[in-house]
């Protein structure tokens, strides 16, 4: 079974294809792992670094290692959101760019949410996502 959700981005909704994502992420899988918010901590615990770019990157490898635990492809990757602290749109071009990286050309369901913090006060950036996994 093919688990890639189709994507849609219908004429009567804003274009979200040319910023990187799709308003709607469709898929036929019987299963589906919800990958817990990442935040820039690694597994060996090292300090948390203070450049949201760094965070950022951290962020990335973290869910790179989920999908990897879940033998899935971003390809599978149905929705994500994504919380950034005091949001902002030089926050977003910080983030855009290694999130675009990270799908390489992926296109899932993506949601943007500025909050005043996260479980950690050092902490600017948290990622989620649902990923669709063969049957």
């Amino acid at each position: 079974m093919d688990v890639t959700p189709i994507r849609m981005n219908p004429p009567g909704l804003p274009d979200a294809g040319r910023l990187g994502y799709a308003q709607i992420s469709v898929t036929n899988a019987q299963r589906l792992a919800f990958v817990s918010g990442q935040v820039a901590v690694r597994a060996e615990g090292t300090p948390t670094p203070d450049s949201l770019e760094a965070q950022a990157g951290i962020v990335f490898d973290n869910l790179a290692e989920a999908l990897a635990a879940l033998d899935a492809e971003p390809a599978q990757i149905v929705q994500m959101r994504i919380y950034v602290t005091d949001l902002c749109p030089e926050k977003m071009e910080v983030v855009m760019p290694q999130l675009s990286g990270f799908l390489n050309g992926v296109q899932p369901s993506v949601t943007g949410v500025g909050v005043s913090a996260l479980a950690s006060p050092e902490l600017q950036l948290e990622i989620e996502m649902v990923v669709s996994l063969p049957a």
